[in-house]
């Protein structure tokens, strides 16, 4: 929350640039998510990509613009973005699970074990992280015995 008052108070970044959004980098942020939690996933990107240019040390901004890429299908940007997550926070295992996710996405199965393991080591209790992780390993054994 602390984050969101300094963008409010803070982040009155305007884009004068021809067919820029209206608004602070708040209300960008604010319209990406809705868009996101309305199924726009792609509309999301382009605007929390406008964010996170202007607060690139926002790591809600840069959640929201990893799961909006990922979910638009624009992996290797969702990867290099949940790695940027990960590289300033390393405790965010949520940031693991969404690298390894992307980078399984990318068709790079062997560097998404990592961050899968990463993940459930953090978080053993988290369902899906342990099922993505055995996803993976059993595709890595599939590919080995061939």
């Amino acid at each position: 929350m602390e984050e969101f008052s300094r963008m409010a108070q803070d982040g009155n970044v305007h884009d004068e640039t021809p067919g820029a959004p209206g608004g602070d980098v708040y209300d960008w942020f604010q319209r990406g998510v809705k868009l996101l939690k309305e199924g726009s996933p792609a509309a999301a990107a382009a605007l929390l990509e406008r964010a996170a240019a202007a607060e690139p040390e926002s790591r809600s901004i840069l959640e929201a613009l990893a799961r909006a890429q990922f979910n638009s299908r624009q992996y290797a940007q969702a990867a290099a973005s949940f790695r940027q997550i990960v590289d300033a926070n390393p405790a965010e295992d949520y940031a693991y699970f969404g690298l390894g996710l992307a980078l399984w996405r990318t068709g790079d199965v062997e560097a998404a074990q990592e961050p899968l393991a990463i993940a459930v080591a953090m978080r053993p209790d988290e369902r899906h992280y342990v099922s993505a992780l055995k996803s993976v390993r059993a595709t890595l054994r599939a590919r080995r015995e061939m």
